[in-house]
């Protein structure tokens, strides 16, 4: 009975012992769980703060995606419809020759080589006649000085110099006819840029005597949309200035073509024996 007793004892010691440490286990795991709890609803918080950070970075991404037409247009408004105005119309105005012009020419330049075998051939096969069918089927102002060359070979060689010298002037003026408006308007853009910029100028003056203060805010307007004409001004003159050159290129290479022709044609008339 004892050994009975005994054994009842240290079994409900133990039993006792095993119960308090599971107790003590469990009481951490009840402060886990609470930390976790109280974690999870600060996360939220967190959420809520951070969500209108992320509204103002979107709202922000936009105005720094602008396109460059976006820009330009910002930048012409600010500078004032006045002047920018008009600089805007010389620059349409001049791009609008420049496209007559170029396509003009292309149109006028010549295989001169060409031609002459051609004329050579019609010369002779069918004579005089041939020939002046030949340029009258060709365009260009080489053909047309052919032309004329061919119709008074009649009367002498002399006679066919002049007509050809006479005849390349009138060419050579069609060819250059208009680029003297596009000069025009490249000395006109900046002009009128370093006016708008004077005239940003006083208003910038008459901001500061009106304020009585130097402050860069009361000066900034004026001098903004003073640099702002300059600058669209000088652009439009480089462009137009480009496509100037461009063309002035071109109407020389077309007079010497027509030049090196006529004396080629000249020569071929001599040869074949068609002039007195």
């Amino acid at each position: 009975m004892k050994k009975l007793f005994t054994l009842i004892a240290i079994a409900g010691f133990l039993s006792f012992g095993t119960f308090n440490s599971v107790y003590a286990q469990e009481e951490p795991t009840t402060e886990e769980v609470s930390t976790e709890e109280a974690a999870q609803t600060e996360e939220p918080a967190k959420e809520e703060v951070a969500a209108p950070v992320e509204e103002n970075t979107e709202e922000v991404a936009p105005a720094e995606d602008e396109s460059f037409t976006q820009i330009i247009k910002q930048k012409f408004i600010e500078g004032g419809p006045g002047f920018m105005g008009i600089v805007l119309v010389c620059l349409i105005l001049g791009l609008a020759i420049v496209i007559e012009r170029i396509i003009y020419l292309n149109m006028a330049t010549t295989n001169s080589t060409k031609l002459l075998k051609n004329i050579e051939d019609a010369l002779n096969s069918g004579g005089v006649d041939a020939a002046k069918e030949v340029c009258r089927n060709t365009k260009g102002p080489v053909a047309s000085i052919f032309y004329q060359g061919l119709d008074r070979s009649h009367e002498g060689i002399e006679m066919v110099e002049k007509s050809v010298i006479s005849y390349g002037g009138v060419q050579m003026g069609l060819l250059e006819k208009g680029i003297s408006w596009i000069s025009l308007f490249i000395a006109l853009a900046p002009m009128l840029g370093f006016m708008g910029t004077v005239i940003g100028m006083i208003g910038a003056f008459d901001a500061i005597a009106e304020a009585g203060d130097i402050s860069p805010a009361v000066v900034a307007t004026g001098i903004k949309v003073a640099l702002l004409t300059t600058v669209f001004g000088l652009i439009v003159a480089i462009i137009l200035q480009i496509f100037y050159n461009y063309i002035v290129a071109k109407v020389d290479s077309i007079v010497n073509d027509m030049e090196n022709a006529s004396i080629s044609l000249i020569d071929l008339l001599v040869k074949n024996k068609l002039t007195k």
